[in-house]
């Protein structure tokens, strides 16, 4: 599994994990989703993800894309 597959899983992971807490304990746990949101957001301009860094630190390469 590539390293933006496995980014995307674990964010959609989380945006569940928090939908599901905000249903059955508080609403604010939809400030996960946001911040989760947010962060793709901003990876999408900045071409920076913290969630890659720490992937990377454990071991996981990143992809390169052939020049076309």
């Amino acid at each position: 599994m590539g390293i933006n597959r496995l980014l995307r899983g674990i964010a959609g992971t989380f945006v569940l994990i928090s939908v599901l807490l905000a249903v059955t304990h508080s609403p604010w746990w939809l400030l996960l989703t946001a911040f989760v949101g947010l962060n793709l957001l901003q990876s999408a301009f900045s071409d920076w993800c913290p969630m890659i860094t720490i992937l990377q630190k454990i071991g996981f390469k990143k992809e390169v894309l052939p020049k076309t």
